[in-house]
């Protein structure tokens, strides 16, 4: 009985810095990304930049925090087409609309300093290819897809900047006009946030 009024007793007292440290904001960033089918006919040109804004949620102490977000995101990759019989190249570009759940595990360093890693979850919303002629129009993009998340970001005041970079677990397309593809999105990305309360 006496363990079980220590336990109670410790945790109401660390319910004021848990509060104290929670908090609900809004956020919006940039990203980079590059996209790569995996594929000998598919060859990668460049990275692209998007954007991203949504909500997020805090909670945690002063130390540890989890953060889930949710988020739209429009991101997209150039690429190019190997024609057959020696014929050149054709060059596309896929965009990806998205609502992505990431949900952050952070460890909080000097009042400051913050590292984070967790898995995110994408939904598909409207992915097409821009300028697909009739070579590439069969495009199965997959509903929803896995990835992880890993960065740091610093905390001032209510104001908060993150750099993360984001890999796939699961693929995006599993097939580009009949040709068998394993894209997994890949993106560098830049956040700024603001703790309403």
């Amino acid at each position: 009985m006496k363990k079980l009024f220590v336990i109670i007793l410790l945790a109401g007292l660390s319910l004021p810095a848990f509060s104290q440290n929670s908090g609900f904001g809004i956020k919006a960033g940039l990203s980079s990304s590059k996209v790569d089918f995996e594929s000998q006919e598919f060859i990668p040109d460049g990275s692209t930049t998007g954007y991203h804004l949504g909500i997020f949620a805090r909670l945690g102490g002063a130390s540890f925090y989890v953060q889930p977000e949710l988020l739209f995101t429009q991101t997209s990759g150039e690429f190019k087409l190997n024609l057959q019989g020696n014929n050149g190249t054709e060059s596309y570009r896929a965009d990806f609309n998205r609502i992505d759940l990431p949900v952050m595990l952070g460890v909080k360093m000097f009042k400051l300093i913050r590292l984070q890693a967790g898995p995110i979850a994408s939904f598909n919303v409207n992915s097409n290819l821009e300028n697909a002629a009739g070579t590439v129009n069969d495009v199965n993009f997959k509903e929803a897809s896995i990835g992880y998340q890993a960065g740091a970001g610093v905390d001032i005041g209510n104001l908060f900047i993150d750099v993360k970079y984001e890999g796939g677990l699961s693929s995006v397309t599993q097939q580009v006009a009949g040709f068998e593809t394993d894209n997994r999105l890949n993106q560098w990305i830049l956040s700024v946030g603001f703790k309403i309360f």
